[in-house]
């Protein structure tokens, strides 16, 4: 499977389109000050999922998924402010909210599958060439002295 085909991955970066559309037409200081706030969190959510996937252990794929989920809950927050601040239509509002809550569900079952996997991923050594030599006297104490 490629990045491209993860239903979440495609739902993070048609999130991220739709605030960016609604931001553009703000003005300036509400862009500068409120805007920019909303397309790094969202941006990040598609981002980091992304970066995951990139990673070659699973561990390091759930940790950038986790990234993202905090991004999404970040989201919400720029979102509920926006909405306080009558920066969004009711319509935007409700889509935004319903999208982000089916990223989240969606989201949470990536990280449950990715999780899933760890137990078939092969332990890597780093200069062991796959054994422990014990031969070089590196236990704690001279086998002679039990």
């Amino acid at each position: 499977m490629q990045l491209d085909d993860l239903k979440v991955y495609q739902k993070a970066m048609a999130l991220g389109d739709l605030c960016w559309i609604i931001v553009d037409r703000w003005n300036y200081f509400q862009k500068d000050s409120f805007g920019k706030q909303l397309i790094r969190a969202v941006d990040s959510i598609a981002a980091n999922i992304s970066e995951g996937y990139g990673r070659f252990h699973f561990k390091e794929n759930i940790h950038f998924n986790y990234i993202a989920r905090g991004s999404l809950f970040e989201t919400r927050t720029w979102i509920e402010k926006a909405k306080n601040r009558n920066l969004l239509k009711d319509d935007e509002y409700s889509q935004i909210r319903k999208e982000i809550n089916e990223i989240g569900r969606m989201l949470n079952k990536y990280i449950s599958s990715i999780k899933g996997n760890i137990a078939s991923e092969p332990e890597t050594f780093y200069g062991l060439d796959n054994k422990l030599d014990l031969s070089d006297n590196i236990l704690p104490y001279p086998e002679d002295s039990h």
